[in-house]
């Protein structure tokens, strides 16, 4: 089963830069769309999806579906944000704070100027630290990014933690489109209770293939001679760019150099 995302990570047209490269630049803008100030952090967003869509040459449209998805979570928690309550005697002192409000009984329902505030600038953070995220996902090999913990130092049970839980993800969306394909050949979601039950079972029976896949995978490593370490061989075959770099370090610097001047 071929998933999009490590698709376009394989194929991409910056495949052959160095994965520290790519890394240490994407890195670089997340710590800066850290502490930065609204502003920088929208420039962040918008360079690095230059990079992406752009150099990487991902599809625009594909980029999108994934900046929405982030967005959408952002909106589930804007409620949280910037409604407010308080009791009908103490609407004096939120007077400077409300936008607009409504009275429910003895209380105070109003829209905070503050809250919306926030929200914006939590939505500005959001999305550029997710462009950097999707930066490095779209444009570097999960096996990659292991490796290159490995050579920096991370512990290798950690790295070989983090590739088996990557297979076993491929594993879970392959079983799960099969079962629900089964399932929805017949019939199985044709009213809202029949759907509760096929998905209860689905669930059941993913939970039941995945511990026999679990199996299967730890009989064939111990056939194998598994010793502790998985050991993967993979050519150097990258190519560094003066050009790439000479742009990366002078865009963090103009934008470091942004936020120091709005402080």
């Amino acid at each position: 089963m071929k998933i999009l995302i490590d698709t376009l990570a394989y194929t991409n047209r910056l495949r052959w830069l160095p994965p520290e490269q790519k890394l240490m630049f994407a890195s670089t803008l997340l710590m800066i769309a850290a502490f930065s100030h609204p502003l920088v952090q929208v420039l962040i967003a918008v360079w690095i999806s230059i990079w992406t869509v752009v150099y990487a040459g991902i599809p625009a449209k594909t980029y999108i579906k994934l900046l929405y998805l982030a967005t959408f979570f952002w909106l589930t928690s804007l409620p949280a944000l910037a409604l407010n309550g308080v009791d009908i005697s103490q609407v004096h002192l939120v007077s400077s704070d409300a936008v607009n409000g409504l009275t429910f009984g003895s209380y105070y329902v109003y829209i905070s100027r503050k809250g919306v505030e926030q929200g914006l600038t939590i939505l500005t953070r959001a999305i550029a630290s997710v462009s950097c995220l999707y930066f490095v996902m779209l444009t570097i090999p999960f096996t990659e990014i292991l490796q290159t913990l490995r050579r920096i130092g991370v512990p290798v049970l950690l790295t070989e933690l983090l590739l088996l839980m990557y297979r076993f993800i491929f594993v879970l969306l392959n079983t799960s489109a099969e079962l629900w394909t089964a399932q929805q050949s017949r019939g199985g979601y044709r009213t809202f209770t029949i759907g509760i039950k096929s998905l209860a079972l689905l669930i059941g029976q993913l939970l039941k293939k995945t511990l026999e896949n679990y199996r299967q995978v730890s009989l064939s490593l111990a056939a194998r001679g598994f010793n502790g370490e998985l050991r993967f061989w993979h050519p150097y075959r990258y190519q560094q760019s003066k050009r790439y770099a000479v742009e990366a370090i002078l865009g963090c610097a103009v934008l470091i150099g942004l936020e120091l001047s709005s402080l």
